[in-house]
């Protein structure tokens, strides 16, 4: 019956995880019980729970998230938005700050949408509001992730606000001391996960001993990361073994920045996401700012 009035095609999602697990595409009718089942199992299988929803499938979409902080008073602020619609398998490479698609008015009412999710829930803590934003520049609610996220230093980057200092005092003293008009936004900057895959064979894990790890550094430059030479990647876990954060005046700054420090970010022992980063880089479309979630199959897969 919800399929039907939804209309095909349609997304059958995990309402217990995401990351991409749990999810599959229904074209038509015929195939909606076998996807429903498929879907199912695996999101009992990863998450535990095998209960899952459909929602509308947007085509060519852009995965657009708002960041915000909020407290257990109804006080809640939004940081802008992150663009993280360069992704694999439904699972982020590349997220950006701000979103090259977004005015200014739609920048407000996604901020206000994530605002009111916040407080219709009476959450507590840094959370981030996902969307998914159409052709036309409309957008629809997605999922909330009531956590910090990997990408979330661009927004740091751009706003100077620490939000992992922010979600501790939140919690240590129930009460958020920003006010919106507090939250200004300078430059663009652009996160590049940095995973152990070869990008070449279907973005496949390449765990073995990191040899030389050697991280850019200068002017807009940051590096999260836990490894070092030495160190072993294995199967077991998630292939991301570091971020890099570029920070620039604005996107153009931002991108000639970043060709620089993925080109001095030299880490040997195992292949990594730094050379497929480095092509995406040099295509017009991305420099455009002209693409959506579809934009790695399209190119790499």
């Amino acid at each position: 019956k919800i399929a039907k009035e939804s209309g095909y095609p349609l997304l059958i999602k995990a309402s217990a995880g995401g990351g991409g697990r749990g999810m599959r595409v229904v074209q038509t009718a015929d195939d909606l019980i076998t996807a429903y089942n498929t879907a199912s199992n695996e999101a009992l299988t990863v998450f535990g729970n095998g209960e899952v929803y459909v929602e509308k499938l947007i085509l060519k979409p852009r995965h657009v998230e708002i960041q915000i902080l909020a407290d257990k008073t109804g006080h809640a602020v939004h940081l802008g938005e992150r663009d993280c619609s360069i992704q694999r398998r439904h699972q982020k490479l590349l997220e950006e700050a701000p979103s090259p698609i977004l005015t200014q008015e739609l920048r407000e009412k996604m901020g206000e949408a994530a605002i009111r999710a916040a407080k219709g829930i009476k959450y507590q803590g840094a959370g981030t509001v996902e969307f998914l934003v159409d052709a036309e520049k409309n957008f629809y609610f997605m999922e909330m992730n009531t956590r910090i996220q990997v990408e979330h230093p661009v927004t740091e980057m751009i706003t100077g606000i620490d939000l992992i200092k922010q979600q501790i005092s939140i919690a240590a003293t129930n009460k958020l001391v920003l006010k919106q008009e507090d939250i200004t936004f300078s430059g663009h900057a652009i996160e590049f996960r940095i995973n152990a895959e070869d990008h070449e064979r279907n973005f496949i894990p390449t765990p073995g001993k990191i040899e030389l790890f050697f991280p850019p550094g200068g002017k807009g430059v940051r590096n999260d990361s836990y490894v070092y030479p030495e160190y072993v990647v294995t199967p077991h876990y998630d292939s991301l073994i570091g971020k890099l954060i570029i920070w620039g005046q604005d996107r153009d700054e931002a991108i000639k920045r970043s060709r620089r420090a993925l080109e001095e970010f030299a880490i040997e022992g195992v292949k990594t996401t730094i050379p497929f980063h480095q092509l995406v880089l040099e295509n017009e479309q991305f420099i455009s700012g002209d693409f959506d979630t579809h934009f790695v199959d399209d190119h790499f897969l």
